[in-house]
């Protein structure tokens, strides 16, 4: 690839290294928000802190989307293989933000736990969480710990599940991996995207999964480009998960497990690909509930 598409020049290459040292812990609460006015919630640790919208690196001016070979394409990351192809996506060039690279964020693949008396002395009573509770077994997973991770694929009781958190949006919420009857793993492509008319004008992330490296836009719930562009994501039903709190997981889930801090992983370079897929829209929510929508009763 001619280093010409991925990077403008020294300075540019400084601001995205800079930013991907900030973003790499950050996707606050509203946009433009800082640590400073996000409400107290316990989440909040020094490296938190976002830009703000205006300051935000456009993609499009820093050479992320190119065209090669009749294809448009948005970088991925140093190698070759890591571009996504983009030529039928739904989005608008403009509006997409950053470009770090889609393996910056550590999106867990195979997730550790500890049990609620290890995890208490990590939380305050209000740090916010995402938890789910199906078949007697229940999992937490931090807002603080997802704000790094921001995507963890898991299973419960073998059903593959996914807690996903964006900062910028303030998103928070489980997801069924199941999709026309095959298994989805998910990843951060290293980009966020907004629009005037969706979520406020907020930005939000934009994942990838690893079987197709379609693109997925959470804020509107379904694929915008690649072989599943039009499926919508499927949030798990609203009884079986929750936006809560620290105080109500030691309190009324003693037995839950708890996502451990600080995870990381080698980031695999090959993955099992589907072939012939078809992008369908189940019954169901795709659009997550805004944060406090489906919260556990104080």
């Amino acid at each position: 690839m001619n280093l010409h598409y991925q990077f403008s020049g020294k300075i540019n290459y400084l601001l995205i290294l800079s930013v991907a040292l900030i973003a790499l812990t950050s996707c606050g609460k509203r946009t433009g928000a800082t640590s400073e006015d996000r409400p107290e919630t316990g989440d909040s640790t020094e490296n938190n802190k976002v830009l703000p919208p205006d300051k935000r690196p456009l993609a499009i001016d820093n050479g992320k989307i190119f065209l090669k070979e009749g294809k448009k394409f948005l970088w991925g990351g140093e190698k070759e293989f890591q571009h996504f192809e983009i030529t039928n996506c739904q989005l608008k060039d403009e509006q997409f933000h950053y470009g770090i690279g889609r393996e910056k964020f550590p999106a867990l693949l195979a997730p550790d736990f500890i049990d609620v008396s290890t995890a208490d002395s990590l939380y305050a009573e209000n740090a916010r969480f995402l938890m789910v509770k199906m078949d007697g077994i229940t999992k937490a997973y931090s807002v603080k710990d997802l704000t790094r991770h921001e995507v963890v694929n898991d299973e419960i009781n073998g059903k593959p599940i996914m807690a996903a958190y964006c900062i910028l949006a303030d998103l928070g919420a489980i997801y069924d991996r199941t999709m026309g009857g095959k298994t989805f793993t998910f990843a951060l492509s290293g980009y966020t995207y907004f629009d005037p008319e969706v979520w406020d004008g907020m930005d939000g992330f934009v994942l990838w999964d690893r079987e197709t490296e379609s693109l997925w836009w959470p804020l509107i719930g379904q694929s915008v480009s690649g072989e599943m562009a039009g499926a919508s994501m499927k949030v798990l039903h609203e009884q079986w998960w929750s936006q809560t709190n620290w105080k109500d997981i030691k309190t009324n889930h003693p037995d839950a497990l708890v996502l451990a801090s600080g995870q990381d992983f080698e980031r695999p370079e090959e993955w099992v690909r589907y072939n012939n897929v078809e992008p369908v829209s189940e019954e169901g929510q795709s659009i997550a509930p805004k944060w406090g929508e489906n919260s556990t009763p104080d």
